[in-house]
């Protein structure tokens, strides 16, 4: 038995004190309960001496965090979804305050060591003039002094050089590293923050103490032009120390230049899908932030450098302050045009030259990989490819990934399955829906967990049944016709036949739910529970509505006024109680157009056949609505 379930069978008196321990914020409760699982199985007492280990563990803590709080959103738990969010920050807050901490000490230290420098100027002016005055010993115990004292100081340096070094190594290896997995995961859909101005102060900080230590050394070289003498330490150490210095500043602004936001057109359904001749937008952004550069740094732009590409637009463009609405440095490239459509992933390029102060480093960035199309019938496989890159890739130069693309977990698939709903609907997957696709793609009685989706079956070019076209045509039919109703929860949409079955049958007569179809693309449908003349349940379920007759009349309006016709001719609408037992009206009354009622639509024939004239009848009825087919006695939309 696991831990956490054996604490909870504690006695009443031991309780006690398991609530006094969890009373602190250090782990609260809620943490400890939903992450049970994972907490156990990980080498705590290792991590207390190890720091990377800790640092790697801290971050999946986070990612766990955001998982159970993805899915409080899509199970609509309020209170639960604001506690973890809260927990997470605090963890995040007592995380970056200690970067704070760190960054505040380098600026302090920084501070004092160029007040020393200036005590140091000061006293090599007072003994310019005491040579006149002192004897030749009180010159030599005075040089001493000030040679002991330089040794200090440029040790006191190296020493802030190696903070200066830490704190870069954490920004450009983890938090922008960070930053760029979620930029990657928001970009499918992921409910991931990825606002660079938290990022842009650190960068900042940083350089700009870098560069107060490279004036101070500067500083050192006007010292000794003034007095120097044998094994003079500015002379011997300054060198190694600007060298340093150098590279560290060089690193820092080479991984400050990124692509803001990734390439996308104006009306595209998603971004990193680029279609030729169209004009699509993206923005870079400087996180090293010097407002006296403002308009100076120049960026060029380029696609695919070593292949045959073209691009059309305003090429270069300078960073500025004047389009960002948070005062970055940003170029915004808005009327680009691609040209040529070669292999499947391009990368766009930019470039700039940063020059302050008497350095100089040329800067690059790159965007995510983009797919280009012709028209717009390859836009469904090429936002697959962008799905299944992004999820899966963390190269984000590999423009040969799906060369040999591996396979997705699972845990990973649904969970991206889950952000397209969110993104396009503000509703994601809850376990039940995703357990449905999972039966759907592996089959049942498995531990999907271990199971792993392969490229060719999410989306294969040429093939018209691969997962990926179905689940898109349920999504986009959700976002054009279904989205008031799937976002307040009233469509089931992802069960099985046989599961909606064995719902249904131990329900009250009238009972149905809405679920999607599993062989029509874009399909919705709805099946109820009837009782036979033995009184036996009886699950009906109505042909699939597509696109084309959710366009001509809202799903609501199909199931308000739907009607089956039985052997004495008497219609009667058979949907009485939405899943598990809301009154029809009080579940979809709030989007009837005519609140009054309206004269019910007998869209389906049951029972005995009907007459010519009945017939005839009730095709001018529907005829506005569906356009089908004619199979007597049974008219379209067959109950079955």
């Amino acid at each position: 038995m696991a831990q956490w379930e054996r604490l909870r069978e504690l006695p009443a008196v031991y309780r006690q004190q398991l609530h006094e321990l969890y009373d602190r914020d250090a782990l609260p409760m809620d943490v400890r309960h939903y992450l049970s699982v994972w907490i156990e199985k990980q080498e705590w007492q290792r991590a207390a001496r190890d720091h990377d280990l800790a640092m790697v563990l801290f971050q999946v803590l986070l990612e766990n965090l955001d998982i159970q709080h993805s899915r409080f959103i899509q199970e609509e738990s309020f209170l639960l979804q604001h506690n973890i969010r809260r927990y997470k920050q605090n963890f995040q807050t007592s995380s970056q305050q200690d970067l704070e901490r760190k960054m505040a000490g380098l600026r302090n230290e920084v501070q004092v060591q160029i007040l020393l420098l200036y005590v140091i100027m000061l006293c090599f002016c007072m003994e310019h003039a005491m040579l006149c005055l002192e004897e030749q010993q009180d010159e030599f115990d005075f040089k001493y002094q000030t040679h002991k004292m330089e040794g200090d100081t440029l040790s006191d340096l190296n020493k802030l050089l190696d903070k200066a070094e830490h704190l870069i190594e954490i920004l450009v290896k983890k938090e922008l590293v960070d930053w760029q997995r979620r930029q990657q995961k928001s970009y499918i859909g992921a409910p991931d923050n990825v606002c660079l101005d938290q990022l842009e102060n650190w960068f900042t900080c940083v350089a700009v103490s870098v560069f107060q230590v490279r004036e101070f050394l500067g500083k050192l070289d006007e010292l000794v032009g003034k007095v120097s003498y044998a094994n003079d330490p500015v002379k011997t150490q300054k060198p190694a120390l600007q060298k340093r210095a150098d590279t560290l500043l060089k690193d820092l602004l080479k991984s400050s230049f990124v692509v803001e936001t990734q390439p996308s057109m104006p009306q595209g359904k998603g971004p990193l899908v680029l279609r030729t001749n169209v004009q699509f937008s993206v923005k870079t952004r400087l996180l090293v932030k010097f407002p006296e550069l403002n308009h100076s740094m120049k960026v060029n732009v380029s696609m695919d450098r070593y292949r045959r590409f073209n691009v059309l637009g305003t090429k270069t463009k300078a960073l500025n302050m004047a389009e960002s609405q948070s005062g970055g440095m940003v170029a915004d490239f808005r009327h680009l045009i691609s040209l040529s459509v070669t292999e499947e992933l391009h990368i766009i390029y930019f470039d700039t030259v940063f020059e302050q102060k008497g350095l100089s480093v040329q800067l690059e960035a790159s965007s995510l990989p983009v797919v280009i199309i012709s028209n717009s019938s390859q836009q469904q496989s090429a936002w697959a490819s962008v799905l299944w890159f992004n999820m899966l890739c963390q190269d984000t130069k590999d423009v040969m990934f799906f060369a040999n693309s591996p396979a997705a977990p699972w845990p990973v698939f649904g969970e991206m399955l889950s952000w397209q709903f969110l993104s396009a609907t503000k509703r994601g997957l809850n376990d039940t829906q995703l357990e449905m696709i999972a039966h759907k793609l592996f089959g049942k009685g498995q531990d999907y967990n271990t199971c792993k989706v392969a490229w060719s079956k999410f989306s294969k070019e040429n093939t018209p049944d691969t997962f990926w076209v179905w689940f898109d045509g349920i999504l986009v039919m959700v976002k054009t016709y279904l989205e008031d109703l799937w976002r307040d929860g009233h469509i089931m949409g992802f069960v099985s036949k046989g599961k909606e079955k064995s719902l249904l049958k131990k329900k009250q007569r009238g009972t149905f739910l809405l679920r999607f179809s599993e062989s029509v693309i874009g399909g919705i449908t709805f099946s109820w529970v009837d009782i036979t003349i033995t009184g036996e349940p009886d699950i009906k379920t109505v042909q699939p509505f597509t696109k084309v007759d959710l366009s001509q009349i809202p799903f609501h309006e199909i199931i308000r006024n739907f009607q089956i016709l039985e052997a004495e001719n008497i219609p009667e609408n058979p949907l009485l109680y939405l899943y598990p037992n809301t009154p029809k009206d009080e579940a979809f009354g709030k989007y009837y157009s005519d609140k009054s009622g309206g004269k019910g639509i007998k869209l389906y024939v049951h029972g005995s056949p009907c007459c010519p004239i009945q017939l005839k009848n009730l095709i001018k009825q529907i005829a506005p609505l569906r356009d089908r087919a004619l199979c007597c006695p049974l008219y379209f939309g067959l109950v079955v």
